[in-house]
């Protein structure tokens, strides 16, 4: 659905204020919308410095939460994460800062928590295959391999 309508870069900046405060953006985020609502690059410019000024756009703080919510809701390990993050051209520093945000802890039991979760829905009766499901998808969602193989062969004997 692409709409004919144009905007003023008050009425954009009101807009993307709203869109910002609803939910953390990243600045790709944020470019994209602009370049959807068919704006020139000295407006996206203008609106993206004055989100910036203004703390709706806070690329640190997006990191934070994105880390924060994939891991707890989506499960996913750090390297889905990182990866995830760099697709969105998060810096390195600010993918890092909110990587070690992560309870260490947490982490592995959450890791633990999914991977039995996950190993009762397995109905493959040939081992190797139950192993590879196992890893795979544990794999797909970022945990690191050593963690994986670990796990898979302490719980498929």
């Amino acid at each position: 659905m692409i709409s004919n309508k144009t905007y003023t870069v008050e009425e954009a900046l009101l807009k993307l204020q709203n869109y910002c405060s609803y939910q953390e953006r990243c600045h790709q985020d944020v470019q994209q919308k602009l370049i959807g609502m068919r704006m020139i690059p000295e407006a996206i410019d203008q609106i993206i410095g004055h989100l910036l000024e203004h703390n709706f756009l806070n690329e640190e703080r997006f990191a934070k939460a994105y880390v924060s919510g994939k891991f707890r809701i989506k499960k996913w390990g750090r390297r889905r994460l990182i990866l995830e993050l760099k697709k969105k051209d998060i810096s390195k520093y600010n993918i890092n800062q909110a990587i070690n945000e992560i309870n260490e802890v947490e982490y592995i039991e959450t890791f633990n928590a999914l991977a039995k979760n996950r190993l009762n829905y397995i109905k493959e009766t040939n081992k190797l295959k139950k192993k590879k499901k196992l890893a795979d998808y544990l794999l797909y969602r970022g945990w690191e391999s050593h963690l994986v193989y670990e796990k898979v062969n302490e719980l498929i004997k």
